[in-house]
């Protein structure tokens, strides 16, 4: 490997983490000040638990990303009241995907219509990240999610895309975004070491009615984080490095999917740049 490549995107990352009970306590444990946190929100239990917490971690010093899914904001009003708060903690920073919410808890059933209200409100936030589907959207074509890209261009500062565990399907994306011209910063979305166990005890604790859309919806990444032995993110780096690290390729860092399980996914961070002489 080259150490310079992937030690680079290795040392650009940010932890997705669940606004669980523990998480605070877990974050400061173990996640150093220069990597950014982003912080889901839940369909079930709405927006506040994440703003409860991006308000604390930003507080103990941590650039925090909230995740304001466009389906649990209630109207434009909704909007600037979260937009204030969360500017007042100093987060600069948002990742708006349409969400989960079935149905929208007001007005709004897609993310670009809030990037759009975003940048009426004269911009609060400086960065401003969308999603991607490396992997096809259960509901949706890969061609019109591409384009979805492509009309957010003017509203959105980066993409963060959804988990891939396929490295030539994480390529051929990359290129196919790039081959649109969609030039935004991308993050790649990689998820951590998951054990088996406590992606199981994190379902459980999500709550049952959420845990069952989860693994409804991702059943594939369910049984292939789960299976023993069957994912290995070291392996996955590996294998698409040269996709990523491409200069045409616009990779900024990689958006790692903790599942909560902080600890574990730092150690294995540090294990990897250690490897890489980094």
């Amino acid at each position: 490997m080259a150490a310079t490549g992937l030690g680079a995107l290795l040392g650009s990352v940010r932890y997705e983490v669940l606004p669980a009970r523990a998480t605070e306590e877990k974050v400061l444990a173990h996640v150093p000040r220069d990597v950014v946190v982003t912080v889901t929100a839940s369909p079930v239990k709405g927006l506040e638990p994440t703003l409860a917490l991006t308000e604390r971690l930003a507080g103990h010093g941590y650039r925090v990303v909230p995740h304001v899914p466009a389906r649990l904001l209630r109207d434009e009003v909704h909007l600037k009241e979260v937009a204030g708060r969360l500017r007042e903690a100093g987060v600069d920073d948002v990742f708006v995907p349409a969400g989960d919410a079935d149905p929208p808890a007001g007005v709004y059933d897609g993310a670009l219509p809030v990037l759009r209200a975003l940048s009426e409100l004269g911009s609060p936030f400086a960065h401003r990240g969308i999603t991607g589907y490396p992997e096809s959207h259960p509901l949706i074509h890969d061609d019109v999610t591409i384009q979805s890209m492509w009309d957010k261009r003017e509203h959105a500062t980066y993409i963060v895309s959804n988990l891939c565990f396929d490295p030539r399907v994480l390529g051929e994306w990359i290129a196919r975004v790039r081959r649109r011209d969609v030039t935004l910063p991308l993050y790649v979305g990689v998820a951590g070491p998951v054990q088996r166990a406590k992606l199981l005890a994190m379902a459980t604790k999500i709550g049952v009615g959420e845990s069952t859309r989860f693994l409804t919806k991702h059943a594939s990444w369910f049984l292939r984080l789960a299976a023993p032995g069957g994912y290995s993110p070291q392996r996955l780096l590996e294998r698409c490095e040269q996709a990523l690290t491409a200069p045409s390729a616009g990779v900024a860092g990689l958006h790692v999917f903790t599942f909560n399980q902080i600890a574990e996914t730092e150690a294995w961070r540090r294990a990897l740049l250690d490897r890489l002489g980094r």
